[in-house]
Order: structure tokens, then C-alpha cells, then sequence
């Protein structure tokens, strides 16, 4: 049976570069890098050399990158880090948007049971953040502002720049969520303007358990946890060298190949799309669909359980998800589809598919041979689709 991955905004195989780079240090080159000895030194390059390859993948310099293990602790050293270096006597105030990553969310959350206001901004049909609602939401006590480069389930890009920008003219922190862009479209943090960024390895074809958050210069934050004075203070902890290794030479080639593969899954993602707009009836496409990720496509499809469908269609070889990887097996529709005015039965018939560099033509064709047979046949057995296309008939007839 062929194999199709879609669903590459989940998580991404590990490039073999990759894999061959982290090698050596699985093995032979096992020092810590805190270590002053030879075999210690020589991990510490191995760590500084990553550190410089992701800077470029962002356009930071070397020493405002930081090393995490992966995008949600980027996300809370950031969240937390901010809010607790924040001087300031009076309630402090956090200003987010409704279609965060969880990561963020939840954090945002435990924020308030420690006193902490926040205002969580909505977006509208199209999943892109209104700029001005955000400036209106600001107070004099706003800290931090927190609103994500690229939403993990419809792919939308928010216009970071022009938010930025509005907090950093208010002296505000401005953190931005860049785990699903950063690798696949360019990100540069300092023509964002932001203050502090996240991004996560296992995106863009590196290994899991390893991040990094961007920490402009010069910015003030709270540590996390309290130990070593590893990362300029900033994480303790022994490095996982092998790790760092492969986000480093991952961020080299996500840098290289940059417009080659994101110019590739637009292609790909186009004619699936497309596809099965001509082929399926009553499906919607959700979000923007001019400004998102390359590679990113949520449809809906009217009278089809999401679970069911991601499930009949990994018995027939193409994986997908209905949304977030880490809120798989949720009995709450997706926040961020709710977000954008789906109902909780619309929520519950998306599917996202999220295309990359490893997807081919002959995959698209076998996607849309396979997919329409699979909702075909799932509607059938449904007995409110079937009678919904009854009184169609009889109105007609």
C-alpha cells in the first residue's frame, strides 16, 4: 500500500544531513560542553556553531539564542520570563490572541491564578489577528504581548510586524510563536521587531526534545528554572549536544532551501486543495488563503465525523490530523476552529493536511483518488447526510 505523510505541521522526518551530523556526538564526541578539558571543548564549538547557524535561520546574532527543549518550553521561559521581569507595582496585564498554541494558552492561564490579567484578543472567519484590536486592548499595565508568526492549525500568518511595532512604541515585551513558520517561510526577528521568538526543531526536519527562544539584547528575563549558569544564565542545565547539533545543521538546510521548498509544497498543497474542491461537494476551506503557510490546508467537510476520517484514510496510507498533534484524543472541538466561528459539529468534520519537502505529484494524485472515495463512503453511513440529501431531492423534484 502507498504511504503518503501530510502532516508535516505535527512533526517532520529527520533529514539524513541531519542525522549523519548528530552522529559523532551520540558516540565518540560525548564531552559536556561546561567542560574545560579537550573532549569538552570540542562539544562546546559543536554547541556555539549550531548556535550561529540557527541565528541565521532567524536573523539574530549568535548570543540571543537561546537553547530549549523544544517549542513549548521556548513558549513559557518567554511567557513567564517576561511577566516575572516585568518592574512594575501596579496588576500586570498579558495581551494574547483566542488561536494560540496551547503552549501559550495555558500558560497565559496559570498567569491569571498567580493575579496576572489577561485579555485574549479574538480574530475573525479569516484566522488573522485585527492589528487595531490589539492596540485597543493595551493598558497602561500591559507587559507582554504574545501573538504566534503562523497558527499551527489553519496555517494563517499574523501580521507580527505592525504588532510589534504597537508594543514596542508602549516599551511593551512582544513575543511571537514562530514554531511553525520558522524553517518553512523567512523569519527574521529583527525586522519583525520582536522581542522574543520560539521555534522548535522537529519542524523543520531536525530532531525532537530541542528549541530555542529568541531573546533580543539587551531584554529582560526571568529564568525559569535555577541551577547551572548554562546559556548565559538564561536555561541551566548539561546541553544535549547531540541535539543542538542536529537543530544547527537543520537550520542550515531549511535556510538553503528555503524558497525552493516552500515555492514546492504551494504547488503541491494548490492542487490538493483545488482538487478536491472540484471533486468533493460541500467542503470549505478555513482561514486565509492567501496569507498562510505554503504547505498548511484546513478543510471542513459537511457530514463527516474528523476522527472517522483520519483513521479511514490511514487504513488507505495518507496520514493527516484533525488539528494540533498535542490535542489528539480531545473531547473539545479545536479552540482555534471555534475561534473562527465554526460550530462544534463544522469543528468536528476539519481535517488538516500539511504538506512538505518529501511530497511528491504522485502523492497528490493518490491523495485525491483516495480522499473523495473515503468521504463518499463515510457520508453514506451517515443517516443525517443521507436525509439531508433526501429533502434536497424532494425540494427539487
Amino acid at each position: 500500500m502507498r504511504r503518503i505523510y501530510l502532516d508535516h505541521n505535527a512533526t517532520t522526518p529527520l533529514a539524513p544531513e541531519v542525522f549523519e551530523a548528530m552522529k559523532p556526538y551520540l558516540t565518540e564526541e560525548f564531552g559536556n560542553a561546561s567542560s574545560i578539558h579537550s573532549w569538552g571543548q570540542r562539544a562546546k564549538a559543536a554547541v556555539e556553531e549550531a548556535r550561529e547557524s540557527v541565528a541565521r535561520l532567524v536573523g539574530a546574532q549568535p548570543g540571543e539564542i537561546v537553547f530549549t527543549s523544544g517549542g513549548t518550553e521556548s513558549d513559557n521561559m518567554a511567557v513567564f520570563g517576561a511577566v516575572e521581569a516585568a518592574r512594575t507595582t501596579a496588576t500586570k496585564h498579558v495581551v494574547t490572541t483566542a488561536i494560540e498554541h496551547h503552549a501559550v494558552l495555558y500558560a497565559a492561564r496559570a498567569l491569571e491564578n498567580r493575579g496576572v490579567s489577561v485579555t485574549y484578543v479574538p480574530v475573525g472567519e479569516s484566522g488573522v489577528v485585527d492589528p487595531g484590536d490589539i492596540e485597543r486592548s493595551l493598558r497602561p499595565q500591559t507587559v507582554l504581548v504574545s501573538v504566534m508568526h503562523a497558527n499551527n492549525e489553519l496555517g494563517t500568518i499574523q501580521p507580527v510586524e505592525e504588532i510589534a511595532t504597537l508594543a514596542r512604541e508602549r516599551g511593551i515585551a512582544f513575543h511571537t510563536d514562530a514554531v511553525q513558520s520558522a524553517g518553512k517561510v523567512p523569519v527574521d526577528a529583527g525586522a519583525l521587531g520582536v522581542r522574543l521568538l520560539s521555534l522548535s526543531a522537529h519542524k523543520f526536519h531536525g530532531p525532537k526534545g530541542v528549541g530555542a527562544l529568541y531573546v533580543r539584547k539587551g531584554a529582560s528575563l526571568r529564568p525559569l528554572m535555577f541551577g547551572g549558569h548554562h546559556e548565559r544564565d538564561r536555561r541551566p542545565g548539561t546541553e544535549n549536544v547531540p541535539a543542538i547539533v542536529g537543530l544547527g545543521r537543520a537550520a542550515e538546510i531549511a535556510r538553503e532551501h528555503l524558497d525552493e521548498e516552500a515555492a514546492h509544497v504551494r504547488r503541491l498543497r494548490d492542487r490538493l486543495e483545488e482538487g478536491l474542491l472540484h471533486s468533493v461537494p460541500q467542503i470549505h476551506v478555513n482561514g486565509d488563503r492567501s496569507r498562510r503557510l505554503p504547505g498548511t490546508t484546513s478543510i471542513s467537510f459537511e457530514a463527516v465525523d474528523g476522527e472517522g476520517f483520519v483513521i479511514a484514510l490511514d487504513l488507505r496510507g495518507i496520514a493527516c490530523s484533525t488539528g494540533a498533534a498535542c490535542s489528539s484524543g480531545s473531547l473539545e472541538p479545536s479552540h482555534v476552529l471555534s475561534a473562527i466561528g465554526k460550530n462544534r459539529e463544522q469543528a468536528r468534520s476539519t481535517v488538516r493536511f500539511s504538506l512538505g519537502a518529501i511530497n511528491s505529484s504522485e502523492d497528490i494524485d493518490y491523495a485525491l483518488e483516495v480522499i473523495p472515495q473515503v468521504v463518499s463512503r463515510l457520508r453514506s453511513l451517515s443517516p443525517t447526510y443521507r436525509e439531508a440529501v433526501s429533502d434536497q431531492l424532494s425540494a427539487v423534484s
